[in-house]
This record gives structure tokens, C-alpha cells and sequence, in this order.
């Protein structure tokens, strides 16, 4: 999740909300790849999930690659919760998901390059010490109880929370991992463009990726329960997002959604102070219950506008956030898709042509669909396989036309759509035949 944003000063007029987003605005020239990966850290003699303090820890690997490689602190209060170097962050999940935040890159060899990197680093710090990482959408065994509590004040305003909103939220907090690409876009009318395509193609990337066909150490029912946890959560901040369909569309509608997404903190001097479920309108009037009298920065909003979870969020880019973390392969695949559906404008137009025909029930029905039976599913009359081809083959048509040879990243992805299986029943088949329905194997067999 996002660390605490900087940098802004007051808001003094209402149109700086959509400004705000607006100035994210780059000339192809510009445009970049910045990819996010999570993974859970696990003790290799315990299978228990690795905590954040003592001689195998987090706070041991975060020392080690500060000391070994040059990565800088990144400290909340007395706690080191992340580090920074070059551009790229290393932060924590609330459960103790170890996240690369990666750098904005020009192409998806340097993304492949920069996760290489990454894990060699982390594994040499990490293997002494008798810790493995595994990349996998859903932790397969841990229930709540077994897992971390990070020592950051955001998640436990959230934490509390969660319990008051939805079903799932603390499970997608502990116990869920996913893999993001962050784009950018050109102008109001590219990204209007590019964030209904990726609406509308997330069921594709969520049946592409599934992972997490395990929950409470035995089969949930899904080839994706991260995906069906994000059901379960808090429908003001979550989902598909019908109104980016509708005419009219533009930055000023995004921000009118946020507004009425209720708040969750206002972080001050290295706090956070709890606003859950107050107004950022009333913020914008002075009249915030936690801050009376005291109106927002635009740190303020850049903050709130992390604690929307919608399938494709706007920022100053767009985040593609639909899919399961899962191996080395499907890290680099994930950026991949979504760079040659979006940077290419042919592909672009194509893809809309692919999905504007959608409802916005079929769709809704295609992202259930993927997080029960991945590339098996439907909805509508449409089949997620076939519409993960045609998205698929637009992807690699349009990595071509970027001459940079970024189309092998797709190898994954072409493997999964010739035999119609995915990570998630490569999982099952291991756990029904030779695994004997134990799940200890997928430890090892899931790591990086």
C-alpha cells in the first residue's frame, strides 16, 4: 500500500482536485512503466509467516539490504517500514507482504531486469537466515490469528474499520499478495480511454493470473479468492466503476467519486489521526470532525486518493490492480499485457472496440466469473478465454509495434490460453494427485 504522500500545499479553490490529476498528463515521450509486486515471507523450518521483528525478520532483511546494497530507511517513528533507492521503494503489506514499488521504466526488459535484481538482493540476505519469499495470490494456510501486524498507523485505523464494512477486508490486508502495473496517459481523453479498457479487461487479467485457489489450508471454491475477497469488502471504494462508462467522463467525474468515499486518516506530523468515515467535502470546508477548522493540502488528497480500490485506480496514472501475484514469469507478464493493450494506439483503439459493446452487468458478471473459474468462465454470452485471446493478441501486437522484442514476456500468458489452464489449477492438480491434499509443498514450490 501507498506510504504517506508530500509535497502539496493548500487547496485554496475546488478545481485543483481535478488539476491534481490532470498534471499527470505526459507526452508519449514520457510515458513509463512502474510495476508492483508482493510476495509473503515465510521461515523455512516452521512454514510460519515471517515476523517483523528478531534474528529472522523483516526488520533483519531490511537491515541487510540498507547495510549491503545501499538502500535508505524509510522510517515511521521509532520503526523502519520501508526503504527507498533510485527511484523505487521497498514498503510492507499490512500482514508483512514485501512489496517492490519498482522504478518508472521505459521498457519491460528493464522491469524483468529490475525484478532480477530485487529478488537476488533479497535472497541473499534472505536464504542465510532460513527465509523464502512466495509469490502466490492468497496465503494457503495461515488464518488471521498466525499473521504479522506491521507497525504502521495507517493500518490500524484500517484494520478497525474493516470489521465495520464489509466481510473480507482484514483478509485482504494479512493474507492476500497481488502484482500492479502503474501506465501513464496523455491527456483527459487517454485516460478516460485507457481506464475503461482497463475496466473492462480486468476479469481478463484476474483469469490470467489466478493464484490463490487455497484459503484456511484447504480449496475455497475459486481460481482467484484474492479476487473474491475484493468483493467482500467495501462496495464505496471498490469495483467495476459503471459511471466511467457513461458520457461525460473526465477527471472531474473521478474526483466526484472519490469525494463521497468516506475518509480514513489524516497523517500530521508522522501521525496518523483517525477521520474514519468522515467527509472529504466537510475537509474541503473546514469542517473535518478529527481537524476542526483546518482544511487539506494537496498531500491531503493525494493521500485519500491511495484509499480507493476500485480494479483500475487513477492517480497521476493508472494502476491495473486485478491480478494475483504469482512466479517470476507472471510478475514480468502483468506489466507486459498492459503495455502493449495501452501504449500502442492501434492496440488501444482495438481494445476498446473489443469491450465497448460490454454492459455493465456483463462485465460485473465477467469479474465473478474470473475469480471462480479463471479462463473457464462467462458471463453475458461472452467467454473469459476467448476474450482473454483477442486481449492477448492485441498485447502482443502492440508490444511489436514498440520494437523493443517485449513480446517473449508474454510466453506466460500464451501457455496458459493454448491448454485453458492457469497458475491456480496448476496448483490444484499438484494438491489433488501427487501432494496427497497436503498444502506443504506449495511453500517451496511457490517461492521465488
Amino acid at each position: 500500500m501507498s506510504i504517506p504522500q508530500s509535497g502539496g500545499g493548500p487547496i485554496e479553490s475546488f478545481d485543483q482536485l481535478a488539476s491534481y490529476l490532470e498534471s499527470g498528463c505526459k507526452p508519449r515521450d514520457q510515458w513509463r512503466i512502474g510495476t508492483e509486486h508482493e510476495k509473503f515471507g515465510w521461515l523455512t523450518d516452521s512454514r510460519k509467516p515471517l515476523p517483523y521483528a528478531g534474528e529472522r525478520s523483516i526488520s533483519a532483511i531490511f537491515a541487510g539490504l540498507a547495510d549491503r546494497y545501499g538502500w535508505q530507511p524509510v522510517r515511521e517513528g521509532e520503526y523502519v517500514i520501508g526503504l527507498t533507492r533510485d527511484g523505487a521503494n521497498i514498503s510492507l503489506e499490512p500482514g508483512g507482504q514485501f512489496e517492490l514499488s519498482g522504478a518508472p521504466l521505459v521498457s519491460i526488459g528493464e522491469t524483468a531486469a529490475e525484478l532480477d535484481r530485487h529478488l537476488a538482493e533479497v535472497d541473499s540476505i534472505a536464504a542465510p537466515l532460513g527465509i523464502r519469499f512466495m509469490g502466490i495470490g492468497a496465503a494457503p494456510e495461515w488464518r488471521q490469528d498466525d499473521m504479522p501486524v506491521m507497525p504502521k498507523g495507517r493500518y490500524r485505523l484500517m484494520t478497525a474499520y474493516m470489521g465495520r464494512v464489509g466481510t473480507h477486508g482484514t483478509q485482504m490486508m494479512y493474507r492476500t499478495s497481488t502484482v500492479q502495473v502503474n501506465l501513464d496517459y496523455a491527456s483527459e481523453a487517454d485516460m478516460v480511454k485507457k481506464l475503461r479498457v482497463a475496466l473492462a479487461l480486468q476479469p481478463v487479467a484476474t483469469a490470467l493470473f489466478a493464484s490463490s485457489p487455497f484459503f484456511d489450508g484447504r480449496e475455497n471454491g475459486h481460481k482467484s479468492w484474492r479476487s473474491r475477497i475484493w468483493r467482500g469488502l467495501d462496495a464505496s471504494r471498490t469495483g467495476m466503476l459503471p459511471f466511467v462508462f457513461d458520457e461525460g467522463m473526465g477527471f472531474q467525474a473521478y474526483v466526484d467519486w472519490v469525494l463521497d468515499v468516506p475518509m480514513y486518516f489524516v497523517y500530521r506530523d508522522g501521525r496518523y489521526i483517525d477521520a474514519l468515515g468522515q467527509s472529504f467535502r466537510d475537509f474541503l470546508q473546514g469542517r473535518l470532525p478529527a481537524l476542526p477548522g483546518e482544511k487539506p493540502t494537496l498531500s491531503d488528497w493525494a493521500d485519500h486518493l491511495t484509499t480507493v480500490f476500485p480494479e483500475a485506480r487513477v492517480k497521476k496514472y493508472i494502476e491495473m490492480r486485478g491480478a494475483d501475484a504469482g512466479d517470476r514469469a507472471h510478475m514480468v507478464a502483468l506489466p507486459a499485457f498492459w503495455t502493449g493493450l495501452t501504449y500502442d494506439s492501434t492496440a488501444l483503439d482495438a481494445a476498446w472496440d473489443l469491450v465497448r459493446g460490454l454492459d455493465a452487468e456483463t462485465r460485473e458478471g465477467l469479474r465473478v466469473a474470473a475469480s471462480v473459474s479463471a479462463l473457464q468462465g462467462e458471463a453475458g454470452g461472452v467467454r473469459l478465454i476467448d476474450l482473454a485471446r483477442a486481449a492477448v493478441a492485441l498485447s502482443q501486437a502492440g508490444l511489436a509495434a514498440r520494437g523493443m522484442g517485449e513480446e517473449r514476456f508474454l510466453a506466460p500468458l500464451v501457455e496458459s490460453l493454448a491448454t485453458g489452464a492457469v497458475q491456480a489449477d496448476r496448483w490444484l492438480a499438484l494438491y489433488r494427485g501427487d501432494w496427497g491434499r497436503s498444502l506443504a509443498p506449495i511453500y517451496p514450490a511457490s517461492s521465488l
